[in-house]
């Protein structure tokens, strides 16, 4: 079984949320807020599920999420076991927040 890294651009209005913005104190407005993940799915079929809800969904991917950014994870995929890809979920994010968007990731 082979994982994959993905991350989803979400709306601007998560930076309304005082939870997304205390997890992102120098995020940078002129940057897209992502979200970052990891799913032993196609990240297509992941995002789906994001977006129907239920107990797998991320509430800010629900509400927020607009489309995968495909260019931010591909070359990361795909991920030969969990445990890498959760390492690589954890990096990416921290890049990308250190790179000044807001990110939520689990």
């Amino acid at each position: 079984m082979a994982y994959h890294l993905y991350v989803i651009e979400l709306d601007p209005g998560v930076r309304r949320s005082g939870r997304f913005r205390k997890a992102n104190p120098r995020m940078t407005i002129a940057l897209p807020c992502l979200y970052v993940g990891q799913t032993a799915r196609t990240p297509e079929f992941r995002f789906r599920q994001h977006l129907r809800g239920g107990r797998l969904a991320n509430s800010f991917v629900k509400r927020y999420g607009l489309r995968l950014l495909p260019n931010l994870y591909r070359k990361y995929n795909p991920i030969p076991t969990r445990k890498d890809a959760l390492e690589l979920e954890k990096y990416l994010a921290a890049r990308l927040r250190a790179a000044g968007h807001g990110v939520w990731t689990n």
